[in-house]
C-alpha cells in the first residue's frame, strides 16, 4: 500500500514565525486530499471542516435585512469566509484584511483550494493590514457586516494587536466601523463568557452559535462558538 501522499506547496517566515502551506492525502480516503497551514510548526487551519467559517458569513447575512451589503472580513486563512459571503447575490462588495502577505500571494497564486473563485470575483478586494487596528481607529466608512476570523479565541491571539479589541472600549471603536442595524461577527474555537458580557454592555442583545461537527480524522465531536451582535 503506498503511504499518504504529502504535498509542501509554501514553507516561508512570517511576522509571526515559520509558516506552511500544504496538501496531504487523507489516510484511507482514497482520491481525498485536504489543504492545511501550519505556523511554527502547530497546525492553524484546514480545509477539511469549514462550516463554521462559512456559519460566520451566512448567519450574519441572516440577521441583516436588505440587499447591496458591504462586507469586512477579518483573515483571509483558506477563504472560506469571505467566499461563502460573496455566494449571496445581496453582498455588493467584500474587503478582506490578511495581517500576512504570504496568505494573500498563496491565493493570488491559485495554491489553496478557493482560489479560482475567489480570484475571478471582482466584488472582493484583498487588503494587506491589521484589522484589529483598523477597527481600533476611526472609520473611514461603515460596513453592513463585519466578520472576524483571525484569533484562535479572544484569549489566545495568535498577535499582540487584537487584546484590546475583545475588551469594552475597544468594542465600542468597532461599533463606529457598523452601519445602522450592522451585524459584527466573531468566530471563537472556545465558548467565552467574558468576551460575551462585553459585547453584552456594548450592543446590548448577543447571538452566541455553536457549531458542532464530527472530526473523524481525531474521532471526536469539536465545537467551534460564533457571536453575534447588531449595531
Amino acid at each position: 500500500m503506498n503511504a499518504p501522499k504529502l504535498e509542501i506547496l509554501a514553507y516561508e517566515p512570517s511576522k509571526l514565525g515559520l509558516l506552511c502551506l500544504r496538501r496531504r492525502d487523507l489516510p484511507g480516503r482514497p482520491g481525498v486530499s485536504i489543504t492545511e497551514i501550519t505556523l511554527e510548526h502547530e497546525f492553524l487551519m484546514s480545509s477539511y471542516l469549514t462550516a463554521s467559517e462559512r456559519a460566520l458569513s451566512t448567519i450574519a447575512l441572516e440577521m441583516r435585512a436588505g440587499t447591496g451589503f458591504s462586507v469586512l472580513v477579518g483573515g483571509l486563512g483558506l477563504g472560506y469566509t469571505a467566499h461563502a459571503a460573496l455566494q449571496s447575490d445581496r453582498v455588493a462588495s467584500v474587503d478582506v484584511v490578511e495581517y500576512l502577505p504570504q496568505v494573500i500571494q498563496w491565493m493570488r497564486d491559485g495554491l489553496v483550494p478557493l482560489a479560482a473563485e475567489l480570484n475571478a470575483d471582482a466584488r472582493l478586494r484583498v487588503i494587506e493590514g491589521d484589522v484589529y487596528a483598523r477597527l481600533l481607529a476611526p472609520p473611514e466608512r461603515r460596513y453592513d457586516l463585519i466578520l472576524i476570523d483571525v484569533d484562535h479565541s479572544p484569549t489566545e491571539a495568535l498577535g499582540s494587536t487584537s487584546a484590546a479589541f475583545y475588551a469594552e472600549e475597544g468594542l465600542r471603536r468597532a461599533r463606529l466601523h457598523l452601519a445602522p442595524g450592522g451585524v459584527l461577527g466573531v468566530w471563537s474555537y472556545a465558548q467565552h463568557s467574558p468576551f460575551a458580557d462585553a459585547l453584552r454592555r456594548v450592543f446590548g442583545v448577543v447571538r452566541e452559535e455553536p457549531v458542532t461537527a464530527f472530526n473523524d480524522l481525531i474521532d471526536e465531536e469539536q465545537t467551534d462558538w460564533l457571536f453575534f451582535v447588531r449595531a
